[in-house]
């Protein structure tokens, strides 16, 4: 089985659950991805790095970090990383936080200072439905004076995501839509 089968697998093995649920976006939905249960075990963590290291890989100008908003991109942006790292093409991670830093250097970004100034970033996370999330993490890092050349998720949910990133000059890759996830 190839590793896109395999994760396809292991998220809705793990993640994939129908029901009522709110979605942070506050809408309601028939179905939840909640990918931490996949990304959080050490399978789907290596399977979710080697897929997104390989969407950073092929883009024609060199991704220098890849980051994401604290907590749902925490563990894809370490097994980036590290899968760059095994690759030997190490691409630093870093962490958008929720709310500025409160105390020392206030930092929105956690792993700066291993950029280069100007860099072109991927940003990643593991569930889009609005893309509001990464459209934050997008202004943040943009305001750091850093470029955006990917946008990644795992699963676009197809509910206005990948539009709404696309109006604001920034498509979506995605390893799985939900109608390749769940059919």
């Amino acid at each position: 089985m190839d590793e896109r089968a395999q994760l396809r697998k292991l998220l809705l093995e793990k993640s994939y659950r129908e029901g009522t649920f709110t979605l942070t976006s506050g809408k309601t939905s028939d179905f939840y991805i909640d990918g931490k249960q996949t990304t959080l075990s050490a399978e789907g963590a290596y399977l979710c790095g080697r897929l997104l290291y390989r969407l950073i890989a092929a883009r024609p100008e060199r991704i220098s970090a890849v980051g994401g908003m604290t907590l749902g991109a925490d563990p894809l942006v370490t097994a980036v990383s590290i899968i760059s790292y095994l690759e030997n093409n190490p691409i630093p991670a870093f962490i958008v936080r929720k709310e500025s830093k409160g105390h020392g250097t206030g930092n929105y970004l956690e792993g700066k200072s291993n950029l280069p100034p100007g860099a072109l970033v991927a940003v990643v996370e593991d569930v889009v439905t609005t893309g509001g999330t990464l459209i934050k993490v997008i202004d943040r890092v943009e305001k750091e004076g850093f470029r955006v050349g990917l946008v990644a998720a795992i699963v676009d949910r197809q509910e206005g995501g990948a539009e709404n990133l696309a109006a604001r000059g920034y498509p979506l890759a995605s390893i799985f839509t939900r109608k390749e996830l769940a059919g």
